[in-house]
């Protein structure tokens, strides 16, 4: 199903080997939370996405693991933006800006970390319309205002 959508919205898109359940499982527990399940089930089909001009649009597990444990325990990053406790990220635009899950609440939308300013705003409904978006259109900026 994710294979086909993001073909659908990007047929140049890149993908690669899928992802092990005991690969997740370890992974859920280097990260201490759970895994949003549309992108547990995304990354069985796939471990990353790579979007138009190469962009990680979906990280490699190893990434989202090694990324949310540094954004989640680096001091320097404690001194210069607000917590990032509350997201899980996985994925980026190429430019610097991180698209995450919220995890506290959890929800099925999409944010993005834009890290000039660290604003966190709504951009997709759920991993499905990040996909759709991000593939189809392309860019570092497909989902400014």
């Amino acid at each position: 199903m994710w294979r086909e959508t993001a073909l659908q919205a990007f047929p140049g898109v890149g993908f690669r080997e899928p992802a092990h359940d005991s690969e997740l499982a370890e992974a859920e527990r280097r990260l201490g939370c759970e895994i949003p399940p549309e992108l547990k089930h995304m990354l069985l089909e796939s471990n990353g996405v790579i979007g138009q001009t190469s962009v990680d649009t979906v990280w490699a597990l190893d990434q989202i693991v090694e990324q949310n444990r540094l954004f989640w325990s680096d001091p320097s990053f404690a001194q210069l933006y607000m917590p990032f406790d509350a997201l899980l990220f996985f994925g980026d635009n190429g430019g610097g800006n991180h698209f995450a899950f919220v995890q506290r609440p959890q929800r099925p939308d999409i944010f993005v970390w834009e890290h000039e300013t660290d604003s966190r705003r709504w951009v997709a409904s759920d991993l499905r319309n990040y996909l759709m978006r991000s593939l189809r259109e392309g860019g570092d900026d497909w989902y400014q205002l």
